[in-house]
C-alpha cells in the first residue's frame, strides 16, 4: 500500500485511488477513496491519512450489503479483503479466530473436512466475516440459533485513534454488544473468536412443500419450528385473493452420527462446490443474459407462477443435498443480479412480531401489486430475540422483498418504501441495516428508540469522538 507524500508534513489523497463503489444491489454508487490494507499497520496508516486530510473512513468487506452500508462518498473507503489470515484453528472445540476479510467461504472449505460447519451463513458465502459482525446477518437457522453475534465469543477491535481493544461478554461487554450489529461505526474487527458447529455428514436431509397462502405458510412454520434445524420460505408475491402469499418451504436437518455411512467422503470439498454449469451443458455464467428478458413485470409474473405449480405438481419431496447446494443459492448464477438492468435493485427486509405478521405482511403485498411494484423475489424467515444493541431480531418473521430498479419508478420505489415503513411501525417492526437503501431518521427513532440511539452515539463519543468512522448509511440514518 502506498501513500503519496508532497510535503514533509502533509499528506494529500492520491487521485489513483478514486474509484467508483457500488452497492451489491447496484441501485447506487459513489466515488471513494479506496485503500486495500493487508496488516494492522496499514490499517492504523489510513486512520492517520484521514485525520491528515480531515477525512471520514468508511469499511467495506465482500461488499455484499444491497444498499450503501459499505459507501463512503468522496471520503476514505477501507476494503479489508486482504486481511484474510486464519488466526487459530482448534479442531477439537471449533474454536477460530480470523481477521476481517475471511469470507464464509473461505470459513467453510477450512473446517469442513475437520467436521464442522459455520453456525451461521447468508445466502452467498461471498461475505465476509468482518461484515457479518458488523451486519449481526442471519441464516435460514435464524430461529433456532439466532445471528451470527450469537456465536461471536470475542473480538479485537481497533478504535479510531488507532489502539486495539479487546471485546467480550465478560470485557467490554458494553461495545462488544454494540459494535456487533454497529455497521462498522464503532471501530474495525481486526480479529474475530467464532465458535463452530460440530456436523457428523457433508448432508442435509431437505424437504421441499409447496403451501397455497400467506395462512398456510404461516401454519407450516409454526408446525414445524421446533424439528427444523434449517427452514425458509419463498413466496409468489404476484398470486392474488385467496392465493395471496402462496409459495415453497423448504426445511433442513443435520444428520445425526452414525446415519451418514462414508461422512469423511460427504464431508470432502469437492462434494460440495456448486457446479459451473446447468444440465451439465450451459455455463452459469452466461445464465444471467437470459434471465434479462424476463425482468419486468409479465416477466417476473411468469416466472413466480411457473415456480409455484413446478413445486405444486412435484408435490413434497425428501432429498439429501450437500451443505453448500442447500445454503448459497445466490452463488448458483454468477452475477445473477445483472439480469435486473442496469439500475440494479433494492431489497427492503422488514421483521415483524408473530402477533402481527401475517396481517402485516398480507397488507404489504397488497401495497405492492396496488402501486404495480409487485417484488420480483420474495424469501420469508422465522427469527429470535437477541441482546445487541441495534438488533433487527424478534420473536417472529421476516420478508425479503427484491424490487427492480429503473429511471422510471426509483421515486414510486422510494414512495413505496415509506408506506411499507408505516404498515412496519404500526405492527412493531424492526428493520435491518445490511439490506436497508430507503430507512429515514424519523423511522429509525421509531423502531429502536430514542434512548437506544443515545446509548449508541454515547459509545460511538467514546471510541470515536472526532467522527471518522462514517458511511452514507450512516450519515443518511443518523448523521
Amino acid at each position: 500500500m502506498r501513500i503519496v507524500e508532497t510535503d514533509p508534513k502533509v499528506l494529500t489523497l492520491p487521485q489513483e485511488r478514486l474509484e467508483r463503489v457500488p452497492a451489491w444491489g447496484g441501485a447506487s454508487d459513489s466515488l471513494s477513496y479506496v485503500y486495500r490494507p493487508s496488516t494492522i499497520e496499514q490499517v492504523q496508516a489510513v486512520l492517520q491519512l484521514a485525520r491528515t486530510n480531515g477525512r471520514s473512513v468508511g469499511l467495506r468487506g465482500g461488499g455484499n450489503s444491497y444498499g450503501d452500508a459499505a459507501m463512503n462518498a468522496e471520503n476514505i473507503l477501507l476494503d479489508l479483503r486482504r486481511m484474510t489470515r486464519v488466526l487459530e484453528w482448534n479442531p477439537e472445540n471449533g474454536r477460530i479466530i480470523v481477521e476481517p476479510g475471511v469470507t464464509i467461504a473461505q470459513l467453510w472449505q477450512y473446517i469442513l473436512e475437520d467436521g464442522w460447519w459455520p453456525p451461521v451463513v447468508t445466502g452467498t458465502m461471498m461475505t465476509a466475516i468482518g461484515g457479518c459482525a458488523g451486519m449481526n446477518v442471519h441464516g435460514k437457522n435464524a430461529w433456532p440459533v439466532g445471528p451470527i453475534g450469537d456465536h461471536i465469543l470475542a473480538f479485537d477491535m481497533m478504535l479510531a485513534n488507532g489502539d486495539i481493544i479487546a471485546c467480550s461478554r465478560d470485557e467490554n461487554s458494553d461495545l462488544f454488544h454494540a459494535a456487533i450489529g454497529g455497521m462498522g461505526m464503532l471501530g474495525i474487527f481486526t480479529a474475530i473468536t467464532l465458535q463452530m458447529k460440530r456436523i457428523y455428514s457433508g448432508l442435509l436431509d431437505v424437504a421441499t412443500e409447496s403451501r397455497p397462502n400467506l395462512a398456510a405458510m404461516f401454519a407450516y412454520f409454526e408446525e414445524h419450528l421446533e424439528n427444523s434445524d434449517y427452514i425458509v420460505g419463498w413466496m409468489d408475491a404476484f398470486a392474488k385473493g385467496d392465493a395471496l402469499g402462496r409459495g415453497d418451504v423448504h426445511k433442513a436437518n443435520y444428520l445425526p452420527p452414525g446415519v451418514d455411512p462414508a461422512p469423511s467422503q460427504t464431508m470432502r470439498l469437492d462434494k460440495q462446490h456448486l457446479p459451473p454449469t446447468l444440465f451439465g451443458i450451459v455455463p452459469k455464467s452466461i445464465i444471467w443474459v437470459f434471465m434479462r428478458p424476463f425482468m419486468n413485470n409479465p416477466g417476473a409474473w411468469l416466472i413466480n407462477n411457473g415456480k409455484y405449480y413446478a413445486g405444486k405438481l412435484t408435490g413434497p419431496t425428501q432429498t439429501r443435498q450437500p451443505h453448500a447446494a442447500f445454503h448459497f443459492l445466490l452463488d448458483y448464477v454468477p452475477d445473477w443480479k445483472r439480469a435486473y438492468g442496469r439500475d440494479g435493485l433494492i431489497q427492503y427486509q422488514p421483521f415483524i412480531p408473530k402477533e402481527t405478521a401475517q396481517d402485516a405482511f398480507r397488507e404489504m403485498l397488497q401495497l405492492c401489486q396496488k402501486r404495480r411494484l409487485p417484488n420480483y423475489l420474495t424469501v420469508f424467515k422465522r427469527h429470535r430475540p437477541d441482546d445487541f444493541l441495534l438488533t433487527h431480531g424478534l420473536d417472529g418473521y421476516s420478508m425479503a422483498m427484491d424490487f427492480r430498479i429503473t429511471k422510471g419508478n426509483r421515486s414510486r420505489v422510494a414512495q413505496l418504501a415509506r408506506e411499507l415503513d408505516e404498515i412496519v411501525l404500526q405492527a412493531g417492526g424492526r428493520f435491518y441495516f445490511a439490506k436497508d437503501s430507503t430507512l429515514r431518521p424519523e423511522t429509525a427513532v421509531a423502531y429502536l428508540g430514542q434512548q437506544t440511539i443515545d446509548q449508541f452515539r454515547a459509545l460511538k463519543q467514546r471510541c470515536d469522538p472526532d467522527k471518522l468512522l462514517q458511511t452514507n448509511l450512516w450519515r443518511r440514518v443518523f448523521g
